[in-house]
């Protein structure tokens, strides 16, 4: 089993909590098909840069969740032509990628002020 990370974006016009029924549902899926959930991360509305679909905004989820290859397929699969999504992605996790603290974001610039 494979650790992998899926954004999805939500219509806020589709959804009634914030997305918050959503994210429950996704989760139990993954552990119907046998995986873990690792992360829930609710990344709140956010712009977008352009419209997409004629929508200028959306509710943003993070998962971080392990299940088999095949299993993946089945969420991708089961959310594709979900009138509540607007954008999904789907890709192996890397740990590298975690988002900065603040904290160390502050060390790092006054390094840089330093040289």
């Amino acid at each position: 089993m494979k650790k992998y990370e899926s954004i999805f974006i939500l219509d806020e016009r589709q959804v009634d909590d914030q997305g918050k029924a959503f994210a429950e549902e996704i989760t139990g899926l993954i552990k119907s098909l046998g995986g873990t959930v690792d992360e829930v991360v609710p990344m709140g509305r956010r712009q977008f840069a352009r419209k997409i679909e004629k929508k200028k905004s959306g509710i943003y989820y993070d998962f971080v969740f392990t299940a088999e290859e095949a299993k993946v397929k089945e969420v991708k699969d089961k959310y594709r032509l979900d009138k509540r999504i607007v954008r999904m992605q789907t890709f192996m996790f890397d740990p590298r990628s975690k988002i900065v603290s603040a904290d160390t974001k502050k060390k790092l610039v006054s390094d840089d002020d330093q040289m």
